[in-house]
């Protein structure tokens, strides 16, 4: 058979993190490298008296088709825990944020549409937005998030054209970025905000980890500042499971009814019996009491990290950060080093982490690495980071014989 495949099917190209997870499957493997949370978090037996109290009190509807929007008590769940008046019609029940990301490309971007991104961004965004076929543009990012210079001038339509050159949004994780950890400032949100309110450009804001805090909330939302410039995507998979498959964005009334049209479009709605199950679990403040232990185990695991990619790597010219939260640490190793090349010399070792550069828009730092802290155990992590300073030693050694050995006349 002659299937002609669609032009925008050349855009869809296999996850680098899906494939990597194939490898942390075989027996042995110390995986870094999801971005999963720990099982030890997922609140099973809540889930069993939510799951039994649904089907007990409301089986048949829970069991039929339902609203697109979502289920009306999970949907004002949502707007009451978020920091800002939030009117639960713009509350869009998704499956999963992911889902989100896949709404918001097929209704804001157009084949060319300049869209903008940290440098650097999640891959799952990069993704998403890639069938419909964008110009994805880096914006120059730092410790602190988006350089707002960088972001004004790229924001703009450039050669004089029509405002049809601009950029259609630009899309940011200020908590806990993936793949980074970086947070944004207090500072740096208020000047991103008020710079992309004054250049009339939205904001995608993605904030799954922002409720894994370690020491100290981070500063409010950008969409709390400007409510009808922003789309805030939210999820379920880090607070409770992310096998529920279950997220939410919040639109300006505006653009909603296309946002809502887009999923109809995908899948008439979010299964209501997982809606129903979630809303049941979240009763009697149920986060509030929850949450907190899965900031304190991912806490001591961050820690245990920090302290052995210190001992280990020490002499080693590795740099890497400390996040407040969140799930992930971002490496940067020494100059000559390709962490893809890299990565299966480590599952050689027994230990696997995701290379940097998949996470660019534009060319990615071959350098660059991230590590995922929350689902080994402590053990686990100081056996894993010190393979992987055996790995780096040794391809640090074979590099060094390299440049000595002459260049072929």
């Amino acid at each position: 058979m002659n299937w002609k495949l669609a032009a925008r099917a050349a855009k869809m190209n296999p996850s680098v993190l899906r494939e990597i997870l194939k490898v942390t499957e075989r027996p042995g493997i110390i995986s870094l490298a999801g971005g999963l949370p720990s099982p030890k978090t997922f609140p099973i037996q809540a889930f069993a008296d939510a799951c039994a109290e649904v089907l007990h009190n409301d089986g048949q509807a829970a069991l039929q088709y339902a609203a697109s929007e979502g289920y009306a008590p999970l949907r004002q769940a949502v707007a009451d825990m978020l920091p800002w008046n939030v009117d639960p019609a713009q509350v869009l029940i998704t499956t999963g944020s992911q889902q989100g990301l896949d709404l918001v490309a097929k209704v804001l971007i157009d084949p060319g549409s300049k869209v903008l991104v940290e440098t650097p961004t999640y891959l799952g965004a990069l993704q998403a937005f890639g069938p419909m076929e964008p110009n994805p543009v880096s914006v120059a990012s730092d410790e602190d998030g988006v350089i707002v210079d960088d972001l004004v001038a790229k924001a703009r339509a450039t050669g004089g054209r029509a405002s049809e050159d601009a950029a259609r949004f630009v899309y940011l994780l200020p908590n806990f970025q993936n793949p980074t950890g970086r947070t944004m400032t207090e500072a740096r949100r208020a000047a991103v905000s008020a710079a992309a309110a004054e250049a009339g450009l939205p904001i995608i804001e993605d904030n799954p980890y922002g409720e894994l805090w370690f020491d100290e909330a981070p500063p409010l939302p950008l969409t709390a500042r400007n409510p009808e410039g922003c789309i805030y995507l939210g999820s379920f998979s880090k607070v409770l499971a992310p096998g529920l498959r279950l997220g939410f964005l919040v639109a300006p009334k505006a653009i909603y009814p296309k946002l809502l049209q887009a999923k109809q479009a995908v899948d008439l709605h979010t299964p209501i019996f997982t809606q129903r199950m979630v809303s049941a679990v979240m009763k009697d403040n149920f986060l509030e009491r929850h949450v907190p232990t899965i900031r304190a185990l991912y806490k001591r695991q961050r820690d245990a990290m920090i302290a052995a990619l210190t001992r280990e790597m020490a002499g080693l010219d590795v740099k890497f950060n400390a996040p407040k939260g969140g799930m992930f640490l971002w490496a940067r190793l020494p100059e000559g080093i390709d962490t893809v090349k890299l990565l299966p010399k480590a599952v050689e070792r027994n230990v696997a982490f995701v290379p940097g550069a998949p996470f660019y828009a534009g060319l990615g730092d071959p350098r660059t690495l991230r590590l995922s802290f929350v689902k080994a155990s402590v053990e686990e992590i100081d056996t894993a980071v010190a393979a992987l300073a055996v790995t780096l030693r040794e391809e640090l050694e074979l590099l060094g014989e390299h440049k000595l050995t002459p260049a072929p006349v």
